[in-house]
């Protein structure tokens, strides 16, 4: 058995822009109802989300049958976690706030084996397809995505630096954590700091690495597509869920 190819990391590669959806409800049927829906991606939460690890792996048995890329959004930058989710299968993992290249570094450590990382060796694990994939230690890391996510003034501006990391695929920019460290809480798209975004969208892609972002507004979406975004979530499943009901309770309450 031969090792599981990531679309998505080759995409990203080849500077395809991949449009994907947050899911935050920590269903694996709601996965299965998005997992067809026609996204390129869609994004597992396990940092805002009460995920556990068993929850996150029904989530991905139930995106597997399904074109849609399953990237995992593990709730820290952490060694342990980030073993588990790798050893479950998850591929493509988005590690939050890094802010410095040493903290890119250790989350790519996180998912390499030794001597290249750190990543704690185990034979007959779900990613290895219980020990019938050939060489999986050897070769697991052409195929993993290490996605590393800026939320702060000082994480923009060590940018270039974090992009220089060996390893790191990709840097999104996490737009509700930067704003509020910029002093806008709760604001997503706030006219001081959209430029910003606009300017490490740019910085990241000259960079050679993939730019990333989520925003529920399309034309905010768009803009950032064609400032150089290549993977950007477009909605989320929760708020397609609430706003959705509200819309269809309104209609029988006014």
């Amino acid at each position: 058995m031969d090792l599981p190819q990531n679309s998505f990391k080759r995409a990203l590669k080849a500077g395809k822009a991949q449009i994907g959806l947050w899911s935050s409800l920590s269903s694996n049927y709601s996965v299965e109802v998005i997992a067809g829906a026609g996204f390129d991606w869609i994004l597992l939460d396990s940092e805002h989300s009460p995920a556990d690890l068993e929850n996150l792996l029904t989530q991905l048995q139930a995106a597997a049958p399904y074109p849609a890329h399953p990237v995992v959004r593990v709730p820290w930058n952490d060694m342990v976690t980030m073993k588990r989710v790798l050893d479950i299968g998850a591929q493509s993992l988005l590690v939050p706030y890094v802010s410095t290249a040493d903290e890119a570094a250790k989350a790519v450590s996180y998912t390499r084996y030794p001597p290249a990382g750190v990543r704690g060796v185990a034979g007959t694990t779900r990613a290895t397809r219980f020990g019938r994939i050939k060489d999986y230690a050897r070769r697991a890391h052409e195929e993993i995505c290490v996605l590393v996510q800026v939320e702060t003034q000082a994480a923009l501006d060590n940018i270039e630096a974090i992009c220089g990391i060996d390893g790191v695929d990709g840097v999104f920019i996490g737009p509700a954590d930067l704003h509020a460290s910029m002093g806008y809480p709760g604001e997503i798209a706030n006219p001081k700091v959209k430029p910003l975004i606009d300017d490490a969208i740019r910085r990241i892609r000259k960079r050679g690495r993939a730019p990333g972002i989520l925003t529920p507004n399309e034309a905010d979406a768009r803009h950032w597509l064609e400032c150089g975004a290549l993977f950007v979530a477009v909605g989320a499943d929760v708020g397609i869920l609430a706003r959705g009901a509200e819309a269809l309770a309104a209609k029988f309450k006014s």
